[in-house]
């Protein structure tokens, strides 16, 4: 029998996988420049944080987490994101006592939902969010959204456009549900079983719909920024002025709600308006959820975040045509000749190594022709030949592959000379 791959997921090859090392790379360098500090979160839960913390009107938990039993009847659910799982370790762990606020966090790992597979969307995905937490500032806000665009800006990509909206606080989105539920209830029979359902528990759902979003009750549906106390329409102006102070430009959108229960006053997405990219533009989405921790049962604490798929940045970057600067080939490749030889490069080569130089050997004791070959499908800028002849004079020949000039170096020296060269 032959084995597949999983529907929906990925194996990531050498020569794609130095990409994501790449991207994760700098996704790390600045964060710590941010000062946010890694957090590693478990693959899976119990089910009940995700049908807190995410929302079970939500697409995520009603349609497409995967969940199943443990051996001791207990629900747990492989991560579909990553803010749930982040509060309740901010939680559990009493973070918020912590003398340093905000806390400020980011992590990278795999994401599942079952979702139908397409173009830069998989079951299995990767992640990159961050979540600070112990801060209502809407300076908060506006840092949160520079580094987001920061990485893709550093990675490269210009056609970026960034859509915020507010949602307000508890007493805004109040008086909003209650518009929203007077304008679809006379005609909610046009809109999908979902929909229906969503009117009295969280009509603002109704607003994220992908199957109706083209439906006129759509265009026309009461706005949110209508509906801002005075309270939440200083803070989402505070927002907007520190995104202008910082030179990002923005859009606003009233729509924007966001596929979470949990978010409140900022939200906002991040979109490629490269061509060609796709039917779905979004590139990262996120916003503030000044409610989850005391919905996971801490105390009551502010938060804002964001998560991005690494899949959709590659997809984004292959749109704007960007080539990332990973390493491509090795720096040596050491053909021996002869017995004596052969015993010795497995020294020589290790030495190499632990000089901070990317070596490797023949393991396959093949004719030096063919050794030169596969030294040439490594993409090596340098070859060192080494044969009982040179063992015996103490030297080395160093080929340069691009020029193909060579030079007999004393192998003592070798590592010194390397080093200049490949300098």
């Amino acid at each position: 029998m032959a084995f597949q791959i999983p529907r929906g997921t990925q194996d990531i090859l050498p020569g794609e996988a130095e990409k994501w090392q790449y991207i994760e790379k700098i996704a790390r360098d600045i964060c710590e420049r941010y000062n946010y500090h890694e957090i590693r979160t478990p693959i899976f839960e119990h089910t009940e944080l995700f049908l807190r913390g995410v929302g079970d009107t939500t697409d995520i938990v009603q349609k497409e987490m995967y969940t199943f039993e443990d051996k001791g009847g207990r629900s747990l659910t492989l991560r579909p994101e990553g803010t749930a799982p982040v509060v309740r370790s901010f939680v559990e762990h009493k973070m918020y006592g912590n003398p340093n606020q905000p806390v400020k966090l980011y992590y990278i790992g795999p994401m599942f939902r079952y979702e139908r597979p397409q173009a830069g969307r998989f079951r299995q995905f990767v992640q990159f969010g961050v979540e600070a937490l112990g801060s209502s500032d809407p300076a908060m806000d506006a840092e949160v959204i520079a580094l987001a665009m920061e990485l893709y800006q550093t990675l490269g990509l210009k056609q970026l456009k960034l859509v915020i909206n507010s949602l307000g606080d508890a007493e805004s989105r109040k008086a909003h549900r209650q518009a929203l539920i007077d304008h679809f209830r006379g005609r909610i029979h046009e809109l999908c079983e979902d929909c229906q359902v969503r009117l009295e528990k969280n009509p603002l759902r109704i607003l994220d719909c992908k199957k109706d979003r083209d439906h006129e009750l759509m265009a026309t549906a009461p706005s949110i920024l209508d509906y801002l106390n005075e309270e939440s329409h200083q803070y989402f102006e505070k927002v907007k002025s520190y995104l202008t102070k910082l030179g990002i430009p923005f859009e606003v959108d009233a729509r924007l709600v966001r596929g979470l229960d949990y978010y409140n006053h900022t939200t906002f997405e991040i979109m490629s308006d490269a061509e060609g990219f796709g039917a779905i533009t979004t590139l990262c989405g996120g916003g503030r959820y000044n409610g989850l921790v005391q919905e996971i049962g801490g105390p009551e604490t502010p938060g804002i975040g964001f998560a991005l798929s690494i899949e959709r940045l590659l997809a984004a970057l292959e749109a704007e045509g960007i080539t990332l600067p990973v390493r491509e080939g090795i720096d040596c490749y050491v053909v021996a000749v002869g017995e004596r030889a052969k015993e010795e490069s497995v020294l020589l080569v290790n030495q190499l190594r632990k000089a901070g130089i990317v070596a490797d050997k023949d393991y396959q004791d093949r004719k030096v022709k063919a050794q030169l070959k596969a030294a040439d499908r490594l993409n090596a800028k340098l070859v060192a030949i080494l044969g009982d002849d040179e063992l015996a004079k103490n030297v080395i020949n160093i080929k340069e592959m691009s020029t193909g000039e060579q030079t007999e170096v004393p192998l003592p020296s070798l590592i010194d000379f390397l080093k200049e060269r490949l300098s």
